[in-house]
Formats: C-alpha cells, structure tokens, sequence
C-alpha cells in the first residue's frame, strides 16, 4: 500500500512539474510570437511611410514588388530555423508589404476626410484583432476544423480578387473587400487557437500568419471604409 500511494504521488508530481514546463514553453512560445508581430507591424508601417513619399514611382514597379513579396514569403519559409536570417527575411517581407499598401493609402489619403478613414480602418483592425485573439486564447471551443474552408475561401477570394483587376467593378470589389474582412478575422481566431495548439514549429511562422491575418483584415476594412466615403 505505501509503494503504491508512493509511485501515485511521484507520478502526480511529475505531472504537475510537466504541466508547468508545458505552460511554461507555451508562455515564453507566445511572448516572442507577439513581440515578432510587433516588429512586423512596425517594420510594414516604416514601409508605408516611406512608400508615400515615392507613390508614382511604387504605382509603376507595383507588380515587381508584389514578386518581390511573395519570393520573401517562400524564402521565410524555407530559413524559419535558421536564426538571424529568418528574422532579416521576416521584417524585409513586412516592410516590402508595406510598399504595396501605398498607392491604396495614398487614394484614400486624397479623399477630404482620407487620415481619419485610415485610422478609423487600423482601429477597427486592431479592435478585432484583439478582441478575436483573447476569445481565441480563452475559449474551450476547437475551431481546428475551420482550417479546410478557410483555405478553399482563400482561393475564391484571390480567384474573385484577380478577376476584378480586369472588370474593375466597385460593388464586386466592396463584396470582396466584405468577404475578406470576415474571412481574415476567421484566420485570426483560427491562427491563434493553432499558435496555442502547437501548429507552427517556430515563433516566426506563427508571427507571419498572424501579420498576415491583420495586414489583410486592414486592406479590407480600408477598402470598405474608402468605398463608401468615395463621391464615385
């Protein structure tokens, strides 16, 4: 009887001692995944702001920069283990991003309350991200599931997205611009219930889709935002 309260209460401790180092990784796994996010943030806004003082010129080599952006993406990737090299990768993709965003700014920056819309735009976005993540990081639901049709959604929207550079319908882009901010704000929900699960093998990864999740809820919320304050 004493060997066996002895090994239940070794192996309750030793239970409780992994817990707390589970815990522990968890913790210190989500510290840098958001510290990285904010760097992405800050590096995509420096991006921005330069952008907008070379708009015409960004406008002219926008596609080469969206090139640019996605071989970044993949290199990110590829290098996410290699210390030093991901974190140059990762803030030189974000802030290349950020140069993307500026002929989108600069339009909105046009329009007579164009600051406002912008700020209005990243308040929404940051309202809903934080929001999003702590019911995500709080709740007992498995949303885990969600991953298929949010990927086949994804496609749409890009297919649907691509089409519209031809047809230039505004009230198709408004619907795209609607569907994007319920599908990135899904992601975000979606993204940190996998950072919590232990989806992504580094903070890196996990930072970029979390960025990624943000930038393009912003886009949308902007579009949306910019459309309905448009006189066209």
């Amino acid at each position: 009887m004493y060997n066996r309260d002895y090994l239940s209460q070794n192996n309750s401790q030793e239970n409780a001692y992994s817990h707390d180092e589970s815990k522990a990784h968890l913790m210190s796994f989500l510290r840098a995944t958001y510290q990285l996010f904010a760097g992405s943030l800050l590096a995509a806004t420096a991006g921005a702001y330069i952008g907008l003082d070379m708009v015409s010129t960004i406008a002219s080599w926008y596609w080469g920069l969206v090139i640019l952006e996605f071989i970044l993406l993949f290199a990110l990737f590829a290098v996410k283990n290699k210390p030093g090299i991901n974190l140059a990768v990762l803030f030189g993709f974000t802030f290349i991003s950020g140069l993307t965003i500026t002929p989108l700014l600069a339009s909105v920056f046009a329009m007579p309350a164009g600051a406002s819309i912008v700020a209005q735009a990243f308040l929404m976005t940051s309202v809903a991200f934080g929001g999003i993540s702590m019911f995500a990081l709080t709740t007992k639901r498995d949303f885990s599931g969600m991953g298929k049709m949010l990927f086949i959604a994804l496609i749409i929207l890009i297919v649907g997205s691509i089409s519209n550079i031809f047809i230039q319908a505004p009230l198709l882009q408004l619907g795209i611009a609607m569907v994007g901010a319920v599908l990135f704000s899904a992601f975000i929900l979606y993204d940190t219930q996998q950072i919590i699960k232990g989806g992504f093998s580094t903070p890196v990864e996990a930072a970029i889709a979390l960025y990624l999740d943000f930038f393009n809820l912003f886009i949308s919320l902007l579009q949306i935002l910019g459309i309905f304050n448009s006189d066209d």
